[in-house]
């Protein structure tokens, strides 16, 4: 294995982890109008993500460098052609973070109301493009022979692509909800139990639908061979199935860890539907970007994976360490002051 296939696999390795982690603490933000009943719940459901979205969304900050210092023309384009989405989910993301800084400052009920509000409109938008632009990679966009983008921001839509931001979407309220039966406790539980289950079929429909059409975009655009994304995808789907059988059955983990699993499966659909290419283009297909003229120097390559031999494994140490500090079920029961 060349260190470019290396640093592409490690790419969507890291893209895998960030939609995993934080795919949970969209859909905790995306049930915010729905699941609670009452403030006590919502502030449940916020402390539920409290000390862990902030190191979720580590993973993005290391896959956007990954990207930069492995591929930077990929980076280039990417980056310069999808600027307005890009811009858009940024500015969708400080809205959230904000969210969950300032909704405590006050008690009065519309200002509790509009920062939520705030968290469920990131949480909402923010997966929808992701899913516009992850989908884009493979369809293609248009490129001009120096690999530049050369066409518009709503040249990023499509059925296709808005199948993807769909699908992101409605997965990651699934994941959510599952999430939620292993954070909380009583009649709260129940509650994202059940809405875990009236997720399940939407989020089995909108992701086999965009996996099949997925593998045939990567056979039509891509000249790809169709085991290559073919074997992912399904393995994808039977994650997903197995994942609904075992939350009817009350297995919740055993869910959860399944819906992580294909949220996984789905971004390896997606990179090896792209292999050996990273942005494939659209109607000019030799002006693709491929791991092999947008990679860095072998060098440059070789420092890199030293520096994430050592720190990947610390990274990934201390994030398990949080979540077992944090295990405990939240119930949100009032606290009794001590007594002497």
């Amino acid at each position: 294995m060349t260190l470019e296939i290396l640093w592409f696999c490690l790419i969507g390795f890291f893209w895998a982890g960030y939609f995993v982690l934080e795919g949970f603490d969209f859909g905790v933000g995306m049930l915010l109008p729905f699941l609670p009943r009452d403030e006590r719940e919502r502030g449940v459901l916020f402390e539920s993500i409290g000390p862990v979205w902030d190191g979720n969304e580590v993973w993005l900050v290391v896959a956007g460098a990954a990207t930069f210092a492995a591929f930077p023309t990929w980076y280039a384009t990417l980056f310069s052609g999808f600027y307005l989405a890009l811009l858009l989910i940024l500015v969708l993301l400080i809205v959230r973070v904000v969210s969950f800084e300032w909704r405590g400052k006050s008690e009065s009920p519309r200002w509790r109301a509009f920062w939520t509000g705030a968290n469920t409109l990131g949480s909402f938008g923010a997966p929808l493009i992701w899913g516009i632009a992850f989908a884009n990679l493979l369809q293609g966009v248009p490129l001009d022979s120096n690999g530049d983008y050369a066409g518009n921001f709503w040249d990023l839509f499509s059925v296709y692509t808005v199948l993807g931001g769909v699908a992101f979407v409605v997965f990651f309220a699934f994941h959510g909800a599952g999430y939620l039966t292993l954070r909380t406790t009583g009649d709260l539980r129940e509650r994202a139990g059940l809405t875990a289950l009236r997720l399940a079929v939407p989020a089995a429909v909108f992701g086999a639908a965009f996996l099949i059409w997925t593998v045939k975009v990567a056979v039509d655009n891509n000249d790809q061979d169709v085991a290559q994304p073919a074997i992912p995808a399904a393995a994808a789907i039977v994650a997903v199935v197995l994942a609904i059988v075992l939350q009817f059955w009350g297995r919740n983990g055993w869910a959860f860890a399944l819906t992580a699993l294909g949220i996984m499966l789905s971004v390896g659909t997606i990179f090896a539907g792209l292999y050996p290419r990273v942005m494939v283009s659209s109607p000019n297909f030799a002006n693709s970007l491929t791991i092999s003229n947008s990679a860095s120097a072998h060098y440059t390559l070789a420092v890199l994976t030293v520096v994430a031999l050592v720190f990947t494994p610390l990274v990934l140490l201390y994030q398990g360490w949080t979540y077992h500090v944090f295990r405990a079920r939240l119930g949100g029961e009032a606290v009794r002051a001590p007594t002497g």
